[in-house]
């Protein structure tokens, strides 16, 4: 692997991810326009908007990252973009690392928009450090980008990602502890429960927002995630 020809591959993916204004719109204005919604239906209950606050934080994030990852890599391929790349000296590695570099760098902005607008324009109390917020949704984003790349290499247009989306997205939401904890679930459900990426970033988000924990005490989550 190359460490130029990964930065350059990398550059590339964010050069073409501004010239689509659809892809910034998703980055930038989607995020705030959905927690604005949920954010202020429970203006008149503070105290369920601060316990639902970093579920709703860690789902969106992973939502709208595996969306931009999904429809933005379906177009390198629909576009011959990546069969080009291919048949260069240009190594599988560094293609790779470098499309995830690059879709990383926007769902990491993302998460940043989303983590900052609901915690210092909505009205959420958070107990722990920012910063130990931000990183995990950081490790989440990626999840959700390799994801989202492994997803659309089954899609033969944007609207076949779109159909995954219930698929992928369905079981992560309601078994991820958001609406039941899953302690209360069937015992095959909490098996798959288990397996699900979003049920140990809620885990933790909520451990650092609720009850003011550090990275110390999401290691696991964390382990679980990398």
């Amino acid at each position: 692997m190359s460490t130029n020809r990964t930065i350059a591959i990398a550059s590339r993916i964010i050069r073409q991810v501004l010239k689509d204004h659809r892809s910034v719109v998703l980055v930038f204005v989607a995020p705030i326009v959905v927690m604005s919604l949920v954010g202020f239906s429970f203006m008149d209950q503070p105290g369920v908007l601060n316990k639902v606050a970093p579920a709703l934080i860690g789902v969106f994030a992973f939502f709208f990252t595996f969306i931009l990852t999904g429809v933005s890599f379906l177009r390198e391929r629909s576009q011959g973009t990546l069969e080009r790349m291919l048949s260069t000296p240009v190594g599988r590695g560094d293609i790779l690392v470098g499309y995830l570099v690059g879709f990383t760098f926007f769902a990491s902005i993302q998460s940043l928009v989303i983590l900052l607008y609901t915690l210092l324009v909505l009205p959420v109390e958070h107990q722990g450090s920012l910063w130990h917020i931000f990183l995990l949704l950081i490790v989440l984003t990626v999840a959700a980008v390799s994801l989202g790349v492994f997803v659309s290499t089954f899609a033969h247009n944007e609207f076949q990602v779109v159909q995954f989306i219930p698929l992928v997205f369905a079981p992560q939401v309601f078994l991820s502890g958001i609406y039941l904890p899953i302690a209360n679930m069937p015992g095959f459900l909490q098996v798959i429960a288990r397996l699900l990426p979003l049920t140990y970033a809620v885990d933790g988000l909520r451990s650092i927002m609720i009850r003011g924990d550090g990275l110390d005490d999401v290691l696991q989550e964390l382990g679980v995630l990398v």
